[in-house]
């Protein structure tokens, strides 16, 4: 069987056969699933720049103001610690507000907390059991919303 195969099915386990879209109702399910079954406090990181570091890092912003901001807004390039996920709030940091799993955050190197997107993280433990946990939403939500 494939991977992706594989993956399919066990997302299907947790929103069963018929309901595969992103809806309110089916984020919550998974949500409900990950909180159940992750294991807190857990390391993450970015799977990629969040939304407002696409202008210093794809676009014309400049490395030294990057920097700057880096120290006081949240970067796909640091390690937090995930505390805890809900269906229910959001922020501004979040790129899919409103649709996406939040989760909050502590960033390891200075202990500031934030509220980031679930989709738009990742397990740095690529070999747990949360890393494929993770995968599985995160390849879920962007694909079927």
């Amino acid at each position: 069987m494939k991977r992706e195969d594989v993956q399919e099915s066990r997302i299907r386990a947790v929103l069963g056969d018929d309901d595969e879209d992103v809806s309110e109702e089916t984020v919550k399910r998974f949500c409900d699933y990950l909180k159940k079954n992750l294991q807190f406090p857990l390391e993450v990181t970015g799977i990629e720049d969040f939304d407002w570091e696409e202008f210093y890092v794809l676009g014309p912003g400049k490395k030294k103001e990057y920097e700057r901001f880096k120290k006081t807004q949240p970067s796909h390039t640091d390690r937090y610690d995930l505390l805890e996920i809900d269906h229910e709030s959001e922020s501004d940091w979040m790129l899919f507000a409103g649709e996406d799993i939040t989760a909050l955050v502590r960033r390891e190197s200075d202990g500031r907390q934030f509220r980031l997107g679930l989709a738009e993280l990742k397990a740095t433990d690529r070999k747990s059991n949360d890393y494929q946990l993770l995968d599985d939403y995160a390849v879920w939500f962007v694909n079927y919303r």
